[in-house]
């Protein structure tokens, strides 16, 4: 159905604006083909396509597939620009050849599977959390999501590999875009498995680096480091960044920490991190920063849901914020560099 509305011109022909509701029905049964790709990425279709291209026959045999849905479910990921199809041989595309093969480093799946186990049920309760104000999450059967992390080693694992994944882009932006060339040292805050750490020494060859985080974290991050040949030039420093002084160091790095936490927090911890920085030294915040006029950036609008969702009292927040909060910490200058996709970085100079 296709609705013209006539818009009042004073002209003498009168302009007429279509609208439809197809772009209300594709956002509100958008999880169609979200699932759709999760679950590829569940059962290790592109990993498995990695190979090299497989028929339907060979794609069921291989995944264990029903054959009634299976074919649907290919043309949809093709249609979905996730696969190639070539006569009557399923591929990956070069995206999903690089980022959603298991075997390879660039892998971000990691993000996906744990958003398949984790996140997808606990957002059908969305509408609940957005009447009480609380987490929607392990929470709710008062467990705490960081603890069972941290307790369980092979939790952990997926749980620091995925956070890898979701930060390769806005790494490599950050290797590129700060002028590391006026630095020696940095510290990696919230460092997991240091994937940040090892990006920036790779394209800068002075810089030595610390990855600061969780003690349980050392060995995730010790044998990433040393897969990467960069051991002589990262190491580990374990702590608790509310409970312990942050290390010092010429730079300092804030990935995907700040949105976890209430004001107070926030506040608490770029103020420990100016103290712990030397004259001249910088912070970088980087995350979904929300744009000023909140209007533009919906994955950061929509991951502050996200922290609704996953804790007590995060949310995310714009550039602006970010850099009041510097000032009031008592950083000379601010400024806010865009990186990759819907991430920014905050930078803080004392």
């Amino acid at each position: 159905m296709t609705i013209s509305i006539s818009q009042p011109n004073p002209s003498p022909s009168p302009e007429t604006v279509a609208i439809s509701p197809g772009p209300i029905m594709q956002l509100g049964l958008g999880f169609w083909g979200s699932k759709t790709l999760l679950s590829a990425v569940e059962i290790g279709l592109f990993t498995e396509l990695a190979d090299g291209p497989l028929d339907l026959a060979a794609v069921n045999k291989r995944l264990g597939l029903h054959e009634r849905g299976a074919r649907d479910f290919l043309d949809a990921l093709v249609a979905l620009g996730m696969l190639d199809r070539h006569g009557e041989r399923y591929a990956n595309t070069p995206s999903t050849d690089l980022f959603l093969d298991r075997r390879k480093t660039g892998y971000v799946g990691g993000l996906l599977e744990m958003a398949n186990a984790r996140l997808y049920p606990f957002w059908g309760s969305l509408t609940e959390a957005l009447r009480t104000g609380e987490p929607q999450n392990e929470a709710k059967q008062g467990r705490d999501l960081f603890d069972e992390l941290y307790r369980d080693p092979q939790r952990l694992a997926e749980f620091l590999k995925a956070m890898t994944g979701l930060s390769l882009d806005s790494a490599a932006a950050i290797a590129d875009k700060f002028p590391w060339a006026d630095n020696r040292t940095f510290v990696d805050i919230g460092t997991a498995q240091g994937g940040l750490a090892a990006t920036v020494v790779r394209s800068h060859t002075h810089l030595s680096g610390i990855g600061f985080d969780l003690p349980a974290v050392q060995p995730h991050f010790e044998a990433f480091v040393a897969e990467q040949g960069l051991s002589h030039r990262l190491t580990f420093n374990g702590g608790d960044f509310f409970a312990d002084p942050l290390p010092s160091a010429d730079v300092l790095i804030m990935g995907h920490i700040l949105h976890d936490w209430s004001l107070d927090k926030k506040c608490l911890l770029i103020d420990k991190a100016y103290r712990a920085l030397p004259y001249g030294g910088t912070l970088i915040v980087y995350e979904t920063i929300i744009d000023d006029e909140r209007r533009k950036n919906a994955f950061g609008l929509l991951m502050s849901l996200n922290m609704l969702i996953e804790t007590r009292e995060g949310f995310d927040y714009t550039g602006q914020d970010c850099m009041t909060w510097m000032k009031t910490a008592g950083f000379a200058e601010t400024r806010v560099e865009p990186l990759a996709g819907p991430e920014s970085m905050v930078i803080g100079v004392k």
